[in-house]
């Protein structure tokens, strides 16, 4: 290969942009949200039980990074961010116990989603 097509392959543009923390954020929560409603659809509580073990690992981590202090968002959305995080694991003991639906996660993780989207970046 000359230097001519070096340079070219060099600086010529990425097959895919670049993703942000946000667009990368609103991907994981969309393809857990996606599983669970599959699981609730096909009526598959192992299945079920998986994406949920996913979206507690991942509300989970989102509790984890806003207590940091070195976390930039308002405290009143860090506050937020922890308290549903807490619902999320409370809640998802209550489903895999089959004492309620996994719905109201469904709508926690849809909200989070339109709040993402809602900030201006593509998702």
């Amino acid at each position: 290969m000359n230097a001519f097509a070096q340079a070219q392959r060099a600086y010529a543009p990425a097959a895919s942009p670049t993703r942000t923390a946000r667009s990368a954020e609103y991907e994981v929560i969309a393809r857990i949200s996606h599983r669970i409603k599959k699981a609730i659809e096909t009526d598959d509580f192992p299945k079920l039980a998986e994406a949920l073990y996913e979206n507690t690992k991942l509300w989970t981590a989102l509790a984890l990074d806003v207590i940091d202090d070195k976390n930039l968002l308002p405290d009143e959305l860090r506050a937020r961010i922890v308290y549903l995080a807490d619902f999320t694991r409370i809640h998802t003991q209550k489903v895999l116990r089959k004492e309620d639906s996994a719905v109201a996660l469904l709508e926690i993780n849809a909200t989070i989603l339109r709040g993402l989207k809602h900030e201006g970046e593509p998702a």
